[in-house]
């Protein structure tokens, strides 16, 4: 009774077996492992019944060698019971011979299903333990005070790159792998940790054997006996390289992008959810003349914002951030050197997970360029709206002689190019609208056509007025003030009655014409000119050289492609053609029908000579529309003062030819004495006391034949 309750409570069975008669004998416990009934008697094919298939054919091999050889055996395997659930058993026989020579076995068979469980989910934990090192790159270790013995888990060999065969059981080993520079602080730790019996915890890097670097985070516990002391360290040492290398690589990354951010054309700020100042940008801080440090702490609110513009960005960044979104606005800020530009600020916020707005961009573009185009385009515009608004003397060019389209064919010819032309005539011929004429058929006709009188212009003013002024230049320059050239930019401007400009603004428009560009009065930068020059006068500029009042570099600057508009006088055949034009103009503007014109009116219109041209002929039919009262066009004969128009024009003529009779003289007494030489110490043009260029064109205008006067004799 006592062996069978010692059988159950081990969970072993015994049996004997004799393999010459096969005779087997069970136990109760050997019946109950292998779930037999008591009843049944054993055999060898019932035990191989029980066991697992995959295990079957070793269990036979065990049983027949046993039989044959009389040896002991002992053998772990499962058993596969009926109702599915597999046990696992330990067979251990003895052997002994008998007196007839024959051999029978004794043996136990005991269940070790739980302790196999039990090892297999300890090697499953152990398993999981060292994948779960593996998978965190963390190994353990323990360090034993007393022996000084260091043992470790297999992810430090892998951490340390520790070879088989290497004896790694020593601090010595590992302490010898640590990089030179970090060995001293380790050791330090170490000692401080062990004398104080405390954690620790460090970062050092490991020196491989082939020259690689690892970064390793080391955590240490004591372990303390029952006296007190360190027993040993137990911790662990986890693989960092990864997670240096990715801080390495954000650092670079912020730095590169800093770097970015300072290359930066536009100015950048980070502010934080109530303003507070967290970072500007290379160009911002260069702008301003501060440092990061110094902008940070700046109790100046605004700092370098125009002061018109406080008070609305004020307004605006409150509004920003009661609503919480992305607003854009235009302010100016102040440069170091105390001058303003105008700027694009568009201020977006960050937001974290939850919604709340953590951080302030605000990025700033400089417009400065664009606010003086439109600036410009606003001041070309009033300009435009001036010239639109101003009555021109007709609006499209009428008649049909032939002195006309020998104009017209003079203007398709120059106005595709950028030469400069110079327009000759009388007062109200329309030299403006040939200048209009050629700006329009240009490759500028989409630009300013911007049309200046410099005659109607006061002597102080015409440079102002002409190139501009910067604010302070002279007394009531209150602001900076673009002139014609600046809002004729790209297009053309007309010079009318240019032979009145002033000495010094002569000078000026020479270098305008030279160099293509000027000064504004009180400034010091020269400012580019991409300007069309159409100039016009009714003036004998050939005279006014001679008396020293134009300059003859200018004129020749001018008069690159010349222009003489005919007077009105020489093209009567235009006259019919001109007086039905106007006649119609002004009845539709006066609300009147017109449909004949009486012959009597059109012989005399015909018949005057138009001293004052082509405007006084507009001016004549617009006074006679407005008090004509029938369909019948006629003109009030008084309105034409024949007589004293005819007298002055015949002055005018002949003091004309006096004065050219008198530079002929002059000329061709100079070159006869100087035997036809023009230029030279010798020459004409010295004995004159002018310009070689001017005599020249002095010679060609009268039609004086130099060479007939060389070598005349006795001279």
């Amino acid at each position: 009774a006592y062996l069978a309750e010692a059988q159950r409570l081990s969970h072993t069975g015994s049996f004997g077996w004799k393999p010459d008669s096969g005779e087997i004998v069970w136990s109760d416990e050997t019946y109950r492992i292998f779930e037999y009934d008591p009843a049944e008697k054993p055999t060898i094919s019932m035990l191989l019944q029980r066991t697992h298939p995959q295990d079957r054919t070793l269990v036979r091999q065990v049983i027949e060698r046993a039989s044959k050889t009389g040896t002991d055996f002992e053998q772990e395997y499962r058993l596969l019971l009926p109702s599915g659930e597999i046990k696992h058993v330990r067979a251990l026989a003895q052997a002994f011979q008998e007196t007839s020579g024959n051999f029978e076995f004794v043996g136990a068979v005991t269940d070790i299903t739980e302790r196999k469980t039990a090892e297999e989910a300890l090697r499953s934990s152990e398993t999981d333990l060292l994948e779960a090192q593996r998978l965190s790159r963390t190994g353990s270790w323990r360090n034993d005070v007393l022996t000084g013995i260091v043992t470790v888990s297999p992810e430090v060999h892998r951490i340390f790159d520790i070879r088989p065969g290497e004896d790694a059981s020593t601090a010595e080993f590992f302490f010898g792998r640590i990089h030179p520079e970090d060995r001293p602080s380790e050791e330090q730790t170490y000692e401080r940790a062990n004398l104080a019996k405390t954690d620790f915890e460090s970062d050092y890097r490991i020196v491989l054997r082939d020259g690689s670097i690892k970064h390793v985070h080391n955590l240490g516990h004591p372990v303390l006996n029952e006296s007190g002391d360190i027993r040993e360290f137990v911790g662990t040492v986890i693989d960092v390289t990864e997670r240096k290398q990715a801080e390495e690589e954000l650092r670079r990354s912020e730095m590169e992008f800093r770097q970015i951010l300072d290359l930066a054309p536009q100015i950048i700020a980070v502010y934080g959810p109530i303003r507070q100042r967290l970072y500007a940008n290379r160009a911002m801080l260069d702008y301003i003349g501060l440092s990061l440090e110094e902008w940070q702490r700046s109790a100046r609110q605004n700092i370098g914002v125009h002061p018109d513009d406080s008070g609305r960005i004020e307004d605006f960044f409150d509004r920003a951030i009661a609503r919480a979104s992305a607003d854009e606005m235009e302010l100016r800020l102040r440069k170091r050197d105390g001058g303003y530009r105008w700027f694009l600020a568009r201020f977006s916020p960050l937001r974290d997970e939850l919604g709340q707005i953590t951080r302030w961009h605000v990025t700033a573009t400089d417009i400065e360029d664009r606010k003086r185009a439109e600036e410009r385009l606003q001041h070309e515009n009033v300009a435009l709206r001036e010239e639109i608004d101003k009555t021109s003397m007709f609006e499209e060019i009428v008649g049909a002689s032939r002195a006309l389209q020998a104009v017209l064919s003079r203007i398709s010819k120059v106005a595709p190019s950028n030469s400069t032309v110079l327009i000759t005539g009388e007062t109200g011929t329309g030299k403006e609208l040939v200048a209009r004429a050629i700006h329009r058929r240009s490759n500028r006709r989409s630009r300013a056509f911007v049309s200046v009188n410099c005659a109607a212009i006061p002597r102080d003013l015409i440079a102002s007025e002409l190139f501009g002024h910067e604010k302070g230049a002279f007394t009531g320059a209150t602001q900076q003030r673009l002139g014609r050239f600046e809002l004729a930019n790209g297009g053309t401007i007309f010079l009318d009655e240019v032979g009145d400009l002033p000495a010094e603004t002569q000078i000026a428009l020479l270098r305008v014409l030279q160099e293509h560009e000027f000064e504004r009065v009180g400034g010091a930068r020269p400012i580019r000119a991409d300007v069309r020059v159409i100039a016009a006068t009714n003036r004998d500029l050939h005279a006014a050289i001679s008396t020293g009042s134009f300059r003859s570099d200018l004129f020749y600057r001018l008069n690159v492609f010349p222009i003489e508009i005919p007077a009105l006088r020489e093209r009567k055949e235009d006259i019919r053609l001109l007086v039905e034009y106007f006649i119609d103009r002004y009845a539709r503007k006066a609300g009147k029908r017109i449909t004949t014109v009486d012959k009597e009116t059109l012989r005399l219109l015909e018949s005057y000579p138009w001293p004052g041209n082509i405007r006084e002929l507009q001016n004549v039919i617009e006074r006679s529309v407005i008090v004509c009262e029938t369909e019948n066009f006629s003109v009030d004969e008084s309105w034409l003062s024949q007589q004293p128009s005819s007298e002055k024009t015949e002055s005018q003529l002949y003091l004309s030819e006096k004065v050219a009779a008198q530079e002929r003289e002059m000329i061709e007494t100079a070159l006869r004495e100087c035997q036809g030489r023009v230029f030279g110490p010798s020459g004409a043009a010295t004995k004159l006391g002018i310009p070689r260029s001017t005599l020249e064109s002095k010679i060609r205008s009268l039609k004086i034949n130099k060479n007939r006067f060389r070598d005349v004799p006795g001279t």
